[in-house]
């Protein structure tokens, strides 16, 4: 039984050291412009320290140049290849056939991992890319596990398969949306969705005898959320999936913050690590716990045991957890007693916390009983976050690490 990686997602250099402290083996990132994030906080000079930073703990960083370009993107495209091979980059993921082959004639050394873009479902899509240079394609979110079994046997044994496990579904194709730029000008193919199937919708009918005269459909004071679907999460399946081969493990959200990175790298971490080590003592719903705490809307399989399944769509539309919040990031090793914290949310005396530590699936709690001013020592009763980056010194009855974060009990 191989044991898979677990990649997760770097919107920036903070995030992929906290996706690292929490157990990923890999992250995947990417520049502003050239790939399907184009508000994620990463440039160049981030993108290489990621990568060095990478490299000195042992774990592999993979870009993404996944846009469908234009011919007006290849100048840049040419150059942002060139600067990945310099730093050595793992692999690139990429989706644009066009790109692909750009990347093989300046980089050839470079590993090419398909992107969930080109819509891998079958063996006979991966063995093409393999044949034109691929070292691991990322199955589309469509695949079901019939299907991705099929592509376990009958792959080349030397092709590398990826999945998602958990994170955002889109309704369109593995991705492929055109919605965001008929309603708000934003190419999702070019890294910049306004996830318009997000939105609230009002929705209205028309007689054809009566030309005009709309009659709305009942909705809630807040439209119909039609279109927006549920977080994928396959914690139950991952047994399955370890089972099949699957050689990497991926989760969604590099506009995510730190806190969900932690939250749902941590519960992931856990669950392969269990499973290998007892294999007929694994629980899910003790991961499940934890990746409830930080779901913002409902989670769902999607087609991965029922290729007809129709329980994923979010009519609710939810976008926030009732029940707990980032409460804020250690920033110093320090052993039980006074630690400096920056906060996220507001937090007071009374408030109950919870520690994310690296490696461990429960959480550790306590009640916030000391708060004080970081610049004058003085006791303070509540702090808001104000401006970004607010800090604020805390009495944890704990010994903490650097980065650990925080999560706060509404």
């Amino acid at each position: 039984m191989k044991k898979p990686e677990l990649l997760a997602p770097a919107g920036s250099f903070e995030k992929a050291k906290v996706a690292f402290m929490y157990g990923a083996d890999a992250v995947y990132c990417g520049t502003a412009s050239l790939s399907l994030r184009s508000r994620a906080e990463v440039d160049d000079n981030d993108l290489e320290k990621t990568i060095i930073y990478a490299h000195n703990i042992g774990k592999k960083v993979y870009a993404a140049l996944n846009i469908y370009a234009w011919d007006s993107n290849y100048e840049e495209i040419e150059k942002q290849v060139k600067m990945l091979d310099k730093v050595h980059v793992d692999a690139i993921i990429a989706s644009d056939g066009g790109v692909i082959q750009k990347i093989r004639e300046i980089a050839p050394n470079i590993d090419i991992h398909v992107s969930t873009q080109a819509n891998v479902i079958s063996y006979h899509s991966a063995k093409f890319w393999y044949d034109n240079g691929a070292k691991r394609v990322i199955l589309g979110r469509e695949a079901s596990k019939n299907q991705i079994e099929e592509i376990m046997k009958n792959k080349p044994k030397d092709l590398e398969v990826e999945m998602f496990i958990h994170g955002a579904l889109c309704w369109a194709y593995s991705g492929r949306c055109f919605l965001s730029q008929y309603l708000s000008c934003r190419s999702a193919n070019l890294g910049d969705c306004s996830q318009s199937c997000r939105w609230a919708y009002n929705l209205y009918i028309e007689e054809k005898n009566n030309p005009g005269n709309l009659m709305p459909v009942e909705t809630d004071e807040k439209g119909t959320y039609i279109l927006s679907s549920k977080d994928l999460c396959l914690i139950k399946e991952i047994p399955q999936i370890i089972e099949m081969g699957v050689d990497s493990l991926k989760i969604e959200g590099r506009l995510k913050t730190e806190y969900y990175l932690a939250s749902v790298v941590n519960a992931y971490r856990n669950a392969i690590d269990d499973y290998m080590q007892n294999p007929d003592k694994y629980d899910y719903t003790k991961y499940l716990n934890e990746l409830e705490k930080v779901k913002t809307r409902g989670l769902t399989e999607f087609y991965f045991n029922d290729p007809n399944n129709k329980d994923f769509q979010e009519y609710e539309g939810k976008q926030y957890n009732p029940n707990f919040e980032f409460g804020g990031k250690i920033l110093e090793d320090k052993e039980n007693g006074i630690v400096l914290v920056e906060i996220k949310n507001k937090l007071s005396i009374g408030d109950t916390l919870e520690i994310l530590v690296p490696n461990k699936i429960t959480p550790e709690k306590f009640i916030i009983e000391k708060l004080y001013d970081k610049e004058t020592n003085e006791e303070i009763p509540t702090i808001n976050p104000g401006k970004l980056g607010q800090k604020v010194k805390m009495l944890i009855p704990y010994n903490v690490k650097k980065g650990w974060i925080l999560r706060r009990k509404k």
